[in-house]
């Protein structure tokens, strides 16, 4: 990683998922009929911390799955070789639920769009709400953030990437410069 910066250490990530769970909480009225769904694979333990705040916040704990939309990107053949497809765990229905779609990063809309499909292949919730942990922008479908972690304007050569203890054994938000990675 050629790191640029580092936007948010361990103790801003606890406060923004902490504010995060209180804003969900605040707009559906309490947990009674939300269901979390991380997605693969930095928005499922983002997700898992959020579902603990929030049985934290309302005394219940909210049904979380985990989803992979890799299949239903429009970009998978032409990006990857061999779709590297993990498992999607939704094991409750979602239907008449309101849906809080959780991941990292939202950048193109590209990857919410293809969980948006997945999703509906699911069920008919009462609705959908996208929260992320940072927005970065250069978005190519028109999809925005009902809940933000963190506005970061990006350029074109630079990426966002969260860390997160469970997988990278850091918990942090690091702006990256990508120009040398892309033979520029």
């Amino acid at each position: 990683m050629n790191i640029k910066a580092k936007l948010v250490d361990a103790e801003g990530l606890t406060q923004t998922i902490n504010r995060l769970a209180h804003e969900i909480v605040e707009r559906n009225k309490h947990a009674d009929h939300i269901v979390l769904i991380g997605m693969r694979t930095r928005g499922e333990f983002l997700a898992r911390r959020i579902q603990k705040k929030i049985a934290e916040i309302d005394n219940k704990e909210p049904q979380l799955g985990v989803l992979d939309a890799t299949l239903y990107r429009d970009d998978f053949r032409t990006r990857l070789k061999q779709p590297e497809v993990s498992v999607t765990d939704i094991t409750f229905d979602i239907t008449e639920k309101d849906v809080i779609l959780i991941d990292d990063i939202l950048y193109t809309g590209r990857t919410t769009r293809a969980a948006l499909d997945a999703i509906m292949d699911l069920g008919r919730p009462s609705s959908i709400q996208l929260c992320v942990f940072a927005d970065r922008g250069h978005r190519e479908m028109p999809i925005k953030a009902d809940f933000v972690g963190k506005n970061v304007p990006t350029s074109i050569n630079e990426e966002v990437k969260l860390q997160l203890t469970e997988i990278d054994g850091e918990d942090a938000l690091y702006l990256l410069d990508i120009t040398n990675l892309n033979g520029e």
